[in-house]
């Protein structure tokens, strides 16, 4: 006969084997895999703070830039792969929108955010998490030693004296270079903004596949001028490059870092939640680290080397318009100057 003791202790060695077993079903978190163009420097900020206060749900970022996101999300159209689009220009968001690609959905707070930063739709497709548009880096150490001049506005880069010296974002790879692209369409009109993109084209060194590349290499002074944006050229300086951040009098082109659900997730509730947290007090706060202009208006704040008239410099743009005619304004842009594009 086996005595009380030795049962009791059985039990107990049964139970706890039971609790050891039991423990990764209970901790296992739902992973959610989302789709970004954010910068990779930006990336684990917004992580911790959404799993913080979402301790089941876990963020699996893949991240490109959007141009490329934008096409790997399209290629990917009948198997799908991504649960959330997260940080990635609006104008791919209603591209896709118009593909029957996204889930409508109204995160909790949604009348909070300004109506210019959200899908027009009820609910929406897609909702703004923060505005960036262009900006040049200026290395005005390089210029001064080179003897060119600082630019003031988009049509100063035309002169010859910049031959060589400017670099800026291939558009079917970069929605800073697409940005660029349709922020001067929207500003001169078609014609003359296809005049003034083939003078640029002259004294194009290099179109790079990247939004932050062009000033990353202007601030360590191999070229002069970088056509990127704000938040990388903010960055750049801050860490003591020598460059002048210009915004052009001409205006700015820009586009709405944004969010969506991404239809045939499975995992549609931990979606939600991020859609309910990329537009909480907490998120807004995050962007507006980063941006000037964050989708809830009053959590924007003013920037170091931003003008306080940025918000009025911001060219109109019509994100349902820049999607229908993406792929027409590449294939343009691609004939006229892809001669000039950095290996990829």
């Amino acid at each position: 006969m086996f005595s009380r003791r030795w049962v009791l202790g059985l039990s107990a060695v049964a139970a706890m084997a039971a609790s050891l077993f039991a423990a990764p079903a209970s901790a296992q978190k739902t992973q959610l895999t989302v789709y970004t163009a954010l910068e990779t420097d930006q990336l684990k900020a917004y992580k911790d703070a959404f799993e913080k206060s979402n301790p089941g749900i876990e963020i699996v970022w893949v991240r490109d830039s959007t141009g490329i996101i934008t096409a790997r999300l399209l290629a990917e159209k009948n198997n799908p792969r991504a649960d959330v689009v997260m940080g990635v220009a609006a104008s791919s968001l209603a591209l896709l929108d118009s593909e029957g690609m996204l889930v409508p959905y109204a995160p909790k707070g949604l009348a909070r955010v300004s109506p210019q930063y959200r899908d027009r739709k009820n609910p929406p497709a897609w909702v703004g998490m923060d505005v960036w548009g262009t900006a040049i880096c200026f290395n005005f150490r390089e210029a001064a030693r080179r003897g060119i001049p600082q630019p003031k506005s988009w049509k100063d880069l035309l002169n010859p004296i910049y031959k060589g010296q400017i670099v800026m974002p291939h558009p079917a790879s970069s929605g800073t270079g697409f940005l660029a692209v349709t922020g001067w369409q929207a500003m001169w009109g078609d014609a003359e903004a296809w005049k003034f993109m083939d003078g640029l084209h002259q004294n194009i060194a290099q179109y790079m596949h990247s939004g932050s590349r062009p000033c990353a290499r202007a601030a360590a002074g191999e070229f002069v001028v970088g056509i990127s944006f704000e938040y990388r050229a903010n960055r750049e300086k801050a860490q003591g490059a020598p460059i002048l951040v210009i915004f052009p009098e001409e205006g700015i082109g820009w586009d709405l870092e944004s969010i969506a659900i991404h239809r045939g997730t499975k995992n549609l509730a931990a979606a939600q939640r991020l859609m309910d947290w990329a537009i909480t007090d907490e998120a807004m706060q995050l962007y507006a680290k980063n941006f000037a202009v964050v989708a809830v208006p009053q959590f924007s704040v003013q920037l170091p080397n931003i003008p306080t008239d940025y918000a009025q410099r911001l060219v109109k743009q019509d994100f349902g318009a820049m999607a229908k005619k993406r792929e027409a304004v590449l294939a343009e842009w691609g004939k006229r100057y892809e001669s000039k594009a950095a290996p990829r």
